[in-house]
């Protein structure tokens, strides 16, 4: 029988939905390590929105918040949700 492999994505899906995606690095530092040793084969953590708002609403470099989870996810695989021609921002930047 074949494993199952769960991917989390709260860190990409639910702050999207339930905060806008307005959910700040330091938000998440406190819960990284605590999901990282889940066991889930891998966390979604970056969608097409996440760099657009990191920039206009967050202030905060995109680059170094991937940067800064990779710190603490040491044990779990990293995904994106990529998807169509919205993939690095929304409408307004093309």
């Amino acid at each position: 029988m074949s494993k199952i492999r769960i991917t989390d994505t709260s860190l990409r899906d639910g702050h999207q939905s339930l905060w806008a995606t307005r959910m700040s690095t330091d938000d998440m530092l406190p819960v990284l390590d605590d999901l990282d040793n889940a066991g889930y084969y891998s966390l979604e953590v970056w969608g097409g929105a996440a760099f657009d708002i990191c920039i206009r609403y967050l202030n905060e470099d995109p680059w170094e918040r991937l940067r800064v989870i990779r710190q603490h996810i040491r044990k779990t695989k990293l995904q994106m949700l990529l998807r169509g021609p919205f993939s690095s921002g929304s409408p307004e930047i093309f």
